[in-house]
């Protein structure tokens, strides 16, 4: 029999939020200002940190993001709390910096052609205008996210050759904090794990988060990868909400890992994330009211091992359609 060795996890791991952007701006209907507030104090209450709260994008690009000044105005400023804004070119930089958000997050994409229909910008103009955040940005803390790090639409598997140039490219600009995405949902376990191994040894400087989407049902296979390969954060979405909806695909499987289930999975393997998980669960009951949009996560509906361990099977047996058949040999 092969020996075993013990599962290497890190005792804490950090865990973003960015439902209220990346989940919220697949949302049709548009959530009032005030209720998107009671959203961030409730996942605060919660015991989340870091929050990506807002997206500078063109309102008439994403209406539902047309609030940001606004909101950023309105959330409560609580030591310890970060807010994010996501921005795609330098006017949205700059507005980021004059709303006083805490850390401005800059769009990377490896695939020219989304690039071109996201941002409006060649590779050749999206580099140049990097260059210019960097310098908007002065001393607010910048992170590039880097879409479709593993594998493009219309393309296939990025290889780890092109994901190294992005980095390298990210790094020489003056960049100390990149987030690797699969905005596809088709990343494996492996991938994740080699790249992120790579990189480190690559740029072992370098603050590295990883962002993940489900559609191809391995986001919490991933989160184990990217954990053991030493990422220093992992992003989530209240109810799994986000993704790209205009593409094939059923809604509940094409948006983000969600938080839930990441905390969750997290925190039954010991992980620390600092985050309450009874109390985040009122955070997705919230998100379901405003949006109408039931979780896509499995720990709310499905229950948690708490809840599991307190069964009495008495009482499970007395519900009516509940008796469980027996078998004889």
């Amino acid at each position: 029999m092969s020996e075993t060795s013990p599962l290497l996890l890190p005792t804490a791991m950090r865990v973003v939020e960015v439902g209220m952007r990346d989940g919220l701006q697949s949302v049709r209907s548009t959530i009032a200002t005030s209720d998107k507030v009671r959203l961030v104090e409730s996942m605060i209450d919660a015991g989340v940190t870091e929050i990506e709260v807002v997206s500078f994008a063109h309102p008439k690009v994403l209406p539902q993001m047309a609030d940001a000044e606004k909101l950023l105005a309105s959330v409560p400023r609580l030591p310890g709390v970060s807010y994010r804004g996501l921005v795609p070119n330098a006017r949205g930089a700059q507005r980021a910096l004059d709303s006083g958000v805490d850390v401005i997050t800059a769009l990377t994409c490896t695939d020219p052609d989304v690039t071109m229909i996201n941002q409006r910008r060649t590779h050749d103009q999206m580099w140049d205008e990097l260059d210019e955040m960097v310098q908007i940005c002065g001393s607010t803390p910048l992170t590039v996210a880097i879409v479709m790090s593993f594998f493009a639409y219309g393309t296939g598997v990025v290889s780890p050759e092109k994901l190294d140039a992005f980095v390298d490219r990210i790094v020489a600009a003056g960049v100390s904090s990149i987030y690797v995405a699969d905005s596809a949902g088709l990343a494996d376990p492996r991938q994740v794990h080699d790249a992120l191994r790579r990189l480190r040894v690559r740029h072992p400087d370098l603050a590295i988060g990883i962002h993940l989407h489900t559609r191809g049902g391995f986001a919490l296979a991933n989160t184990l990868a990217a954990l053991i390969a030493g990422v220093d954060w992992i992003e989530g979405a209240f109810c799994g909400l986000g993704g790209d909806l205009w593409l094939p695909g059923d809604n509940d499987v094409l948006g983000n890992l969600p938080t839930e289930d990441l905390v969750a999975m997290l925190q039954y393997m010991g992980v620390s994330t600092g985050v309450d998980l009874e109390r985040y669960a009122q955070t997705v009951h919230l998100a379901e009211s405003l949006t109408g949009i039931p979780t896509f996560g499995h720990f709310t509906r499905g229950g948690s091992r708490r809840e599991m361990e307190d069964i009495v099977w008495s009482e499970i047996l007395a519900q009516p359609g509940k008796e469980i058949p027996t078998t004889s040999s």
